[in-house]
């Protein structure tokens, strides 16, 4: 997957500007300063970010570092997007995003502006990283310590470390290039692709995650261990492209962490940075539709019918909902409503945020419990449309690394169930409580005893939310499904392919979903967008 062009050759943590000139320097820095020169006296070009989603926060932080004045518009009436925060009876829930990795893609935004994220933003490692349980109640605790994941491995499968630390190696190798080198590169024709098909090969990216993992390793209960990752960005492990088992490496080479005060903090810290450079984000102004004048975006019309001119227009909403709701009909020739629809969907999520009036002190940070079924059960959810009665869950702990988002002697949780999209027809005001009921069940008679007489709060979020709520097509929670068809050049570009002066960031466009992709999408900009100087 290796890209030859002049501009990969970039260190990936120094991206080059669409001028070839690094797209990493500090707002005090010579081509930041060239930016302010340049537009000492003339009006500044003016950028319009719909949603403040940490894709969305991320490419406003870049714009006026570049000299635009920026303007985010958010629906919700706080920013963060999917990373919402809900505070209710003296708990804090972050709504979203949980497991921080590549940390050094939000420090870079702290850089740019002149700062240093330790100044706003305390992380803190999380270990393991993952208490996996499977259904008989046997755990494997998944850390970035490469003599303790031996051990662990040797304790599960002994015959399985030499195809382990192959399978590690092979992380790593694919690491190197989908994530260094391919993912803050814009693929916008096919000739970027066509570069990266030998490696492609090389690299068994035809091969899903599950059949790489599967290569190396024999026992099933490893197997299910080191192919969830897919279900983090919303894919299949049994569909997703091998590309994606470069998480693993990913993890292991930063770690995981979280933020204290929530990932909330991460988005209280991104809005100050806007702020500071002079931007604007606005609350509770939803985008009725992006203006497109002669092929080009020239602004965004609100719901409340104001109108807001832009130079160029970023859109951190869901790509589908962006082409299809957002977009005039008439300006789309590549994103028809025929093509939105036949494009295949990641899951849903059914989420039930809780506190409790006791703590359960042996419960990890971050806890997923394996059901009885694998395949079939992301059979059900990914091909089949099936609400199951069974379920995985990923538990969510917060309070084992900060305590203070919950009330003295309370525990502050969150659980997710992947769950189809509203493919399935579920009526979920109906469904709910159902659902939550079975997976309280099984919390209380596996890791949380007493659960259900111990809730101090409570509220839930379902796929009918995702696309009410959050405007997220079908109810997917990740945009399109990172299958090989549906990555880089195949995926809705950085740069829209129907109007000018229209770009994506976010889960729906390249690289894909995840902290680490959104923020990259965010630094693909860097090399698409125009500089201001050239707009001024």
């Amino acid at each position: 997957m290796q890209n030859t062009s002049a501009s990969s050759a970039q260190d990936p943590a120094h991206p080059a500007g669409p001028d070839g000139s690094p797209g990493d320097e500090t707002a005090a820095s010579p081509r930041a300063a060239r930016a302010r020169g340049v537009l000492r006296g003339a009006r500044a070009p003016r950028a319009v970010v719909i949603g403040s989603g940490f894709g969305g926060l991320a490419a406003a932080v870049r714009l006026g570092v570049r000299g635009y004045d920026v303007t985010v518009v958010e629906k919700l009436d706080a920013p963060g997007g999917r990373a919402y925060v809900h505070r209710q009876d003296g708990f804090t829930f972050d709504a979203g995003p949980t497991v921080i990795t590549a940390p050094f893609l939000l420090e870079e935004l702290w850089q740019l502006c002149g700062r240093k994220m330790a100044d706003d933003i305390e992380l803190r490692p999380v270990t393991p990283f993952y208490r996996i349980r499977f259904h008989d109640g046997a755990t494997f605790d998944y850390t970035g310590d490469a003599a303790a994941m031996r051990a662990e491995v040797a304790r599960l499968s002994p015959g399985d470390v030499e195809g382990y630390e192959r399978f590690v190696r092979r992380s790593e190798a694919i690491f190197r290039v989908g994530f260094e080198e391919l993912a803050h590169v814009p693929f916008g024709s096919w000739a970027d692709m066509a570069r990266i098909v030998p490696d492609m090969v090389r690299l068994e990216s035809y091969r899903t995650v599950y059949g790489l993992v599967a290569k190396h390793v024999k026992d099933d209960r490893l197997r299910q261990v080191l192919s969830f990752h897919p279900l983090l960005v919303g894919g299949n492990p049994f569909s997703t492209t091998s590309i994606y088992s470069l998480i693993a490496f990913l993890e292991r080479n930063w770690g995981v962490h979280f933020p204290i005060g929530g990932t909330g903090a991460l988005v209280k810290g991104l809005v100050s940075l806007i702020e500071g450079l002079g931007g604007t984000v606005r609350c509770g102004a939803e985008v009725r539709r992006i203006s497109v004048e002669g092929g080009r975006a020239r602004g965004v019309e609100l719901a409340s019918g104001e109108r807001l001119a832009a130079d160029v227009v970023v859109s951190n909403a869901d790509s589908a909902w962006t082409y299809r709701h957002l977009v005039p009909p008439e300006a789309r020739k590549r994103w028809t409503d025929r093509r939105i629809e036949r494009q295949r969907y990641s899951m849903s999520l059914f989420v039930w945020y809780f506190g409790t009036r006791r703590q359960y002190p042996d419960v990890a940070h971050h806890t997923i419990l394996l059901g009885p079924r694998y395949r079939p059960l992301l059979e059900d959810i990914f091909e089949k449309h099936v609400l199951a009665d069974d379920f995985s869950l990923y538990l969510h702990r917060p309070t084992a690394t900060d305590p203070a988002l919950a009330p003295p002697g309370c525990d502050a949780f969150y659980v997710l169930s992947p769950v189809p999209n509203l493919l399935s027809g579920t009526h979920w005001p109906t469904a709910q409580e159902r659902y939550r009921r079975s997976i309280s069940a099984l919390l209380e008679a596996t890791v949380l005893p007493g659960l259900e007489g111990a809730l101090a709060s409570s509220r839930l979020l379902t796929p009918q939310d995702f696309q009410d709520r959050l405007l997220s097509f079908r109810g997917a929670a990740f945009g399109p499904e990172p299958v090989l068809t549906q990555s880089a050049f195949f995926r809705p570009h950085n740069a829209s392919e129907d109007v000018e002066r229209l770009y994506l960031v976010g889960a729906g466009t390249h690289p894909g979903a995840g902290l680490p992709g959104v923020l990259s999408s965010a630094r693909v900009l860097d090399r698409v967008v125009p500089d201001a100087s050239k707009l001024a």
